[in-house]
């Protein structure tokens, strides 16, 4: 951090006798953070953070390993820092420096020691599995105050992770199996509470005292001590970096303004997370547009609307068979039917032979002779049969 900008003496003097009279060279209180902007990745377990002009992205990833011996029945947490040459001059890429080495121990130990993350329960078999959770972040630009922009990024990137899910199996009963995030859900990771890193930086005798400095503000400070502190005022860490003294009773002040910021924050992560959560919770559900609905229920509709007029047609045409089926018949049958029914009548009803009887009475003899049988094998002939025979006799 030595090959940094440094400021002049004019430009030292400057901000210092803005912070004597309650100023800062971008316009906020002492006491007063930059606006802070989180965002999520397309993947859970992934946002950026933009703090002022300080930009910082936190990726979590986790696998299975076998766990430590003394804490068989815990995962494990780490945090790993990136800083690129992208961000600013004074970083060299490849082995990590001093203030990377700062950074991960702070916010580490805020996230460990404070037992945000319940570690249990990544537990899978004891002594054999384990989760291993593991915390990448990016420095992307340094505008100042790395350590709670880093923070921020951490915890949001934590709440939003969802691990695979895993089941338990074999014949021995130790056999894991990690499911496919589309077969069975992920599962989010417990946390207890949200530690919240507020930086606090001292000018002249440590009596000056301002949060979240910024890059201009740290060239020049004296001192700075970082509280980590979470929403219920549980002082989770203190990291003072040196620098020089500070009073007791600045310190007790530090906590208290620090609990109140800390509550802040933890509202604006937590209304963050459950927006993003509820947008993939709907992208997840599956809707079915508009134009398609009609499309399905159209076959539907021909159906019924076929199925309904076949109906009508059978219903249609069975009158018309039944009217075939007694048109077809020859007239001979009919005239069998005729000639046998009528000795029947008369053979049985007396009344109506006797009309019959009367009613042939002016007819001619021959017309006679031609109506009635010679015998009864004449009356089952059918009626041309016995015209023929009778004109042959003749």
């Amino acid at each position: 951090m030595d090959q940094r900008w440094r400021p002049t003496v004019n430009e030292r003097e400057f901000i210092e006798q803005a912070l004597q009279s309650d100023l800062r060279v971008d316009g906020r209180r002492p006491f007063d953070f930059r606006k802070l902007t989180i965002s999520f990745g397309r993947e859970d377990g992934s946002a950026e953070v933009l703090l002022g002009e300080t930009c910082v992205m936190g990726y979590v990833t986790a696998q299975l390993v076998p766990p430590y011996k003394d804490r068989p029945n815990e995962g494990t947490l780490a945090i790993f820092t990136e800083f690129s040459p992208m961000a600013d001059p004074a970083f060299e890429p490849g082995r990590p420096g001093e203030a990377a080495i700062e950074l991960g121990r702070v916010i580490d130990r805020g996230l460990r020691e404070s037992r945000a993350v319940d570690m249990e329960s990544l537990c899978v078999v004891a002594g054999k599995h384990v989760w291993a959770v593991r915390v990448d972040l990016h420095i992307l630009d340094n505008g100042g105050n790395l350590i709670d922009a880093a923070n921020i990024a951490a915890l949001a990137a934590l709440s939003t992770f969802r691990r695979p899910e895993c089941t338990v199996g074999g014949d021995d009963g130790q056999q894991v199996t990690v499911h496919d995030p589309e077969v069975m859900d992920p599962l989010p990771l417990t946390i207890h509470h949200l530690p919240i890193a507020v930086t606090f930086a001292y000018f002249g005798d440590g009596n000056i005292m301002v949060i979240d400095p910024t890059y201009k503000e740290e060239a020049v400070m004296g001192g700075r001590m970082t509280a980590t502190i979470n929403s219920n005022g549980d002082v989770c860490a203190i990291q003072k970096a040196g620098g020089e003294g500070v009073m007791s009773s600045v310190i007790m002040q530090c906590l208290r303004i620090a609990s109140v910021k800390a509550a802040d924050i933890t509202s604006k992560i937590k209304t963050k997370v459950d927006k993003y959560t509820t947008e993939k919770a709907l992208q997840k559900v599956k809707r079915t547009p508009a134009i398609v609905a009609k499309e399905v229920n159209v076959p539907d509709v021909t159906m019924k609307e076929s199925t309904h007029s076949a109906m009508e047609n059978q219903t249609s045409k069975a009158p018309n068979d039944g009217q075939q089926i007694s048109e077809d018949p020859p007239a001979v049958a009919n005239d069998e039917k005729h000639e046998d029914a009528e000795p029947m009548l008369t053979e049985s009803n007396p009344e109506v032979k006797s009309v019959s009887n009367s009613g042939s009475a002016g007819e001619s003899d021959e017309v006679k002779e031609s109506r009635s049988p010679e015998s009864l094998v004449d009356a089952v002939k059918p009626k041309h049969k016995r015209k023929k025979k009778q004109h042959g006799k003749s």
